[in-house]
């Protein structure tokens, strides 16, 4: 009879120690043995309390923007990063016919999907470019396209409410879209 309670007390504490790790809004968590004694310290992200309905509303509409734009924003990272090594292998000429290469199918297999945004899936879109690739979207621009081409994006983004040259600052003004962001990497949206 004690064997069988003491392995249904051990299935039950590893079943506890399981569920622990699948909690909801911890960012982190660690065991630590002090004087024999098992401590679990946990750092919990903040929760946002929204006094009003219209702040929640924009919450979950900013939610929703990454859901949808983060994807690509990891795959323009992967595509920039092979683009620069491939670059790097090539002389001035074949440079510019594989940049234009490379501009042409990305606008022949992103317009679609970039004309169907909202304004706010466009902003959250260049604040993840910036913070996948630690360049502003007019930087990405302006090195691969040249100057000019970014001066008339950056115009056109300007008509349109967007800034291009903003960078990503997870600390003070994008500290509520760097913690959605850690959420849809966990899984826990």
């Amino acid at each position: 009879m004690r064997k069988w309670l003491l392995i249904a007390a051990l299935v039950l504490c590893s079943l506890v120690e399981l569920q622990a790790q699948r909690i909801r809004g911890v960012m982190r968590q660690e065991w630590i043995v002090e004087r024999g004694d098992s401590i679990a310290q946990v750092e919990i992200l903040p929760v946002y309390i929204f006094n009003r309905p219209a702040d929640l509303r924009r919450y979950r509409r900013l939610v929703l923007a990454v859901k949808k734009v983060y994807p690509m924003a990891k795959l323009a990272r992967e595509t920039m990063h092979e683009m620069e090594d491939t670059l790097l292998t090539l002389d001035k000429s074949d440079r510019r016919r594989y940049t234009k290469q490379c501009y042409k199918s990305i606008l022949n297999e992103y317009t679609p999907v970039a004309k169907r945004m909202t304004r706010t899936e466009g902003r959250v879109f260049l604040k993840l470019i910036a913070r996948e690739t630690d360049y502003t979207a007019y930087e990405v621009i302006r090195e691969f396209r040249g100057g000019f081409v970014a001066g008339f994006w950056q115009g056109v983004g300007r008509l349109f409410g967007h800034n291009l040259k903003t960078g990503y600052d997870k600390e003070q003004e994008d500290r509520v879209l760097e913690q959605i962001v850690i959420y849809y990497e966990a899984g826990l949206l």
